[in-house]
Formats: C-alpha cells, structure tokens, sequence
C-alpha cells in the first residue's frame, strides 16, 4: 500500500527536470498545475515537476504511441 504524498514540506518547490522554482503565492502549496511522484530508491522522497515539463514529456509519450491506439 503507497502513503500518500506530502502536501506540505520545508523550503519551495523545485521542477526535478528544469530546476524552475513554484511561485508559492501564484501557484500555491503544493503547486498547482505541477505532477508528484515518489523518486524511486528514495524512500518518501517527491519528485516535482513543472507544467510545461509535463506537458513537453506527455506529448513526447503520446508521439510514441501506435496509431491503433488512437
């Protein structure tokens, strides 16, 4: 069973791919618009990442998928 992820932590959030900051007054805490994932190998550690990391990684995923799929 997955513990939930923190909402909640010391110090911002840092995108884990482009290093951009989360503007917690503009976005807030946790950001929104931002994706969490626990890293793997570190136990209760999150990865955050950015919108537009998001978005540029999805559509890479998508573009690799058979067009039966769609």
């Amino acid at each position: 069973m997955s513990r939930p992820l923190p909402v909640n932590g010391a110090g911002p959030r840092h995108c884990s791919l482009c290093g951009r900051a989360a503007d917690a007054e503009a976005e807030g805490d946790p950001p929104l618009g931002w994706s969490a994932d626990r890293a793997e190998g570190a136990e209760g550690a999150v990865r955050w990442i950015c919108p537009q990391c998001t978005r540029r990684y999805v559509r890479a995923i998508e573009a690799k998928l058979d067009q039966a799929w769609w």
